[in-house]
């Protein structure tokens, strides 16, 4: 009884926030140019803001002429500042948080998030279950038991700043309503060692009625291949009642294979795009391609075309361009001004708008991971989408693939090389090879004019052992949580690595 109480109330709020959201999804650009306004007057008086004469912004240009886009290397002197225990810097009073992450050429990136600007993220979370409740008209999965998997919930202090990951943070945020069903348990949450962790994590949930599980791609497929390894079962014959996969932080498309053979047979998915400097989007139809970009969740966005944000010459030069101004199709830097003190923050991921009514994106890559050795300047979305053209004319499995400039080959013309780690390969790698080089030839003409021009060679593939990539993380200690290794790259650093692991079958 209590279960069918729980399903229809979940329901019933689902119908009725639907309702609310129409507003904003109508509404984008009036509420994004009031939120940036609101923000500048909400900042006057800090370090950042006066430096910047904040009285003085009216509009989006005067904006954008006084506020250059910034990296965190730009903002660092200001979190330092607040690092010492320092207020009223970047944002009024102190932050709530510091999302700790790695990945910058000094170290550590402490992000701030603010009082206002946790809550976002937590709705954020909350819409995309809703929608998909409304969407489906059924609420089954939250009688069962879930996963939301996080790194350790241990929080330090910094001068009076909680400072952990922020999948760590956002523990502390599940509402109650979820926490009675959700798993893995605090002392196993607590463990820093990620194999050790996903190994109690499968102790702890083989037996369990599961029926929600969330995490990155590559974490799922470990967890899964664990729990097939012990039980001898598919995903869905060990949680026949499993009703939903949340994920994020990457392209889901180049796994689904690999997922679907795991799980024996389909499970719904919604696609998520959170950071710690915000949660900008989620599918807001689990049956349709595109993530709905959140236009009032305390985030103003710029974009910037791609081709611009990579030149050499001024960075004042580039266009800046707001949800007004973009088109289709087509790749742009995204820049975030928000509610936790990132001013035209450039935080290194590229979108893809492919509507505008609502606006709705696609991921796709990275500012910083892409191939241009040969000035082709290919980007993740162009490698995933040949590799996913190619799984499905010449059936295979992948477990991960990253591709790599060979620039000075022992003997020929320079190539891409393609360390692809199979799960199952396909009947002929050749006719494979010959279709994905094809495939990326079509989607990018720089690259074909290289092909065309007898500068490059067409791709070459080298096979990897089972676990190269997990292997290449370990070493990296990047193993699990919400690391992701990248699927391409303009230098060997990860292709030499990779080198080492060689399948010996032809």
């Amino acid at each position: 009884m209590l279960n069918f109480i729980k399903k229809k109330i979940a329901l019933i709020w689902a119908k009725k926030h639907l309702k609310e959201t129409r507003n904003f999804k109508k509404n984008a650009l009036e509420d994004q140019e009031k939120l940036l306004i609101s923000l500048v007057k909400t900042a006057e008086k800090t370090l950042f803001g006066r430096e910047r004469n904040f009285e003085e912004i009216k509009d989006i240009p005067t904006f954008q002429s006084q506020v250059q886009v910034a990296d965190y290397e730009d903002l660092k002197p200001y979190i330092e500042k607040i690092k010492r225990g320092q207020s009223n810097i970047l944002w009024p009073e102190i932050p709530e948080y510091f999302a700790k992450t790695s990945g910058t050429t000094s170290g550590s990136k402490y992000i701030p998030i603010s009082k206002e600007g946790m809550p976002f993220q937590i709705a954020a979370a909350q819409s995309a279950i809703f929608h998909y409740i409304a969407e489906k008209n059924n609420a089954d999965f939250v009688s069962g038991k879930m996963i939301f998997l996080q790194g350790s919930p241990e929080l330090e202090e910094i001068n009076g700043i909680k400072t952990g990951r922020l999948s760590g943070i956002v523990a502390h945020h599940i509402p109650n309503y979820l926490q009675k069903n959700r798993l893995p348990s605090l002392k196993t949450n607590l463990i820093e060692d990620w194999e050790t962790k996903v190994d109690q994590i499968v102790k702890e949930t083989e037996k369990q009625n599961m029926t929600l599980i969330s995490g990155i791609p590559p974490w799922l497929i470990m967890y899964f291949e664990k729990l097939i390894e012990r039980n001898g079962k598919k995903i869905t014959d060990l949680f026949p009642n499993l009703q939903l996969i949340i994920t994020g932080g990457v392209n889901f498309e180049p796994y689904r294979e690999k997922m679907n053979d795991l799980l024996g047979k389909k499970v719904d998915t919604i696609q998520t795009f959170p950071a710690s400097e915000g949660f900008f989007a989620f599918q807001d139809d689990y049956q349709k391609e595109g993530l709905l970009l959140l236009t009032n969740h305390g985030i103003f966005y710029e974009f910037i075309p791609l081709e611009e944000y990579g030149r050499s010459d001024s960075a004042q030069r580039r266009t800046r361009l707001t949800l007004k101004d973009i088109e289709l199709n087509k790749d742009y830097a995204l820049i975030l001004t928000t509610n936790s003190g990132l001013w035209a923050y450039s935080i290194g991921d590229v979108v893809r708008f492919i509507s505008k009514d609502p606006y709705r994106i696609l991921v796709s890559g990275r500012t910083k991971h892409f191939t241009s050795a040969f000035g082709e300047h290919v980007i993740a979305f162009e490698v995933e989408e040949a590799m996913k053209a190619t799984v499905e004319k010449f059936p295979a499995q992948i477990t991960e693939f990253h591709l790599a400039p060979q620039v000075n080959p022992a003997e020929g013309l320079p190539y891409h090389e393609w360390f692809i780690e199979f799960e199952k390969e396909p009947e002929n790698l050749d006719d494979f090879r010959k279709n994905l080089d094809e495939e990326l030839r079509k989607r990018n003409t720089y690259y074909d004019d290289l092909i065309a021009g007898n500068v490059l060679q067409p791709l070459i593939i080298t096979k990897l052992k089972k676990n190269a990539f997990q292997d290449y993380a370990k070493s990296e200690g990047k193993l699990g949580g919400q690391n992701k290794i990248p699927r391409l790259a303009n230098d060997r650093k990860i292709g030499d690595f990779l080198e080492n692991f060689k399948s010996e079958h032809p």
